[in-house]
């Protein structure tokens, strides 16, 4: 299993539309993509305009699957110029729960 931790900065006066990208993406994540096992998108509490996502995939080539679907490949087309710095990815390995007890979750809104 990979666990991604992916922090974004917005640009300011762009929140609004990367949000409603970023849910697109989420969206399409959680429900078309059998190898992605979760996918979170996280406030800052203390800058409005940072992002925190928290992906977890199968493997490799579910990572892989998520950057070539066409949910994903939309997104970054769409916000592309509205990040503020360069994306800060954290690759972890989930301990808890044990990778014997994630399951798929159900379909998000």
């Amino acid at each position: 299993m990979i666990a991604l931790i992916v922090t974004v900065n917005i640009k300011p006066g762009f929140k609004e539309q990367f949000m409603e990208s970023m849910m697109g993406d989420a969206r399409g994540s959680n429900n078309d993509e059998p190898g992605c096992l979760r996918f979170d998108v996280l406030q800052d509490n203390e800058d409005e305009n940072r992002i925190h996502l928290y992906e977890v995939y199968q493997d490799e080539a579910a990572v892989e699957a998520h950057r070539a679907a066409p949910h994903y490949t939309k997104w970054r087309a769409e916000v592309a110029d509205w990040f503020a710095t360069e994306n800060v990815r954290r690759l972890a390995t989930p301990v808890y729960p044990a990778p014997e007890k994630w399951e798929k979750r159900p379909p998000a809104d």
